[in-house]
């Protein structure tokens, strides 16, 4: 890829929400089935502890994809050292390494940040994330029958995780 990653800041919001409306309308790429608007993402961005963050990739000016790297949970400082990530390209873009870009910054950022563990959900019949985050070192580690229902449809999810110290 021929282009810069960083950290989003609220003016990206628009963009990410733009790629949400993409990927959602596709229906099998994500669990999430309806895309979060601009506002939502904007306070979303501004939810986020230091620790978290959303990572942009643009190429000339215009933001391609984004990977997301949230604290597993925030009601207890027993899970402080293990993260969730999500990775979302627009379909043009895949296959053209803008995930691993985004991968590379994000792993990075979660290392400096303290993180030791990743954890992340893909969908059963999505072969090429897996693919991809196996590349990366994620291990599978389990699946929920059944997690996904999008349009009456059920379809499993895949749980992976990557330990940051190997």
């Amino acid at each position: 890829m021929q282009g810069t990653v960083r950290r989003a800041t609220p003016d990206d919001a628009q963009s990410i929400s733009t790629i949400w409306q993409v990927i959602c309308a596709e229906r099998v790429y994500t669990a999430v089935n309806r895309p979060f608007t601009a506002a939502q993402e904007r306070d979303y961005l501004l939810s986020l502890s230091e620790r978290e963050g959303i990572f942009v990739a643009s190429v000339e000016g215009r933001v391609v994809g984004f990977q997301s790297l949230d604290q597993w949970a925030r009601y207890t400082d027993s899970f402080d050292h293990v993260g969730s990530v999500g990775t979302f390209v627009l379909p043009e873009w895949r296959g053209r390494g803008v995930g691993r870009c985004l991968a590379q910054h994000t792993l990075a950022f979660a290392r400096a940040h303290g993180y030791e563990k990743l954890v992340i959900y893909v969908r059963a019949g999505n072969a090429q994330a897996q693919a991809f985050y196996r590349s990366l070192g994620f291990v599978q580690k389990g699946v929920l029958a059944r997690q996904v229902k999008i349009d009456g449809q059920y379809e499993d999810e895949l749980f992976m995780e990557l330990f940051l110290d190997q």
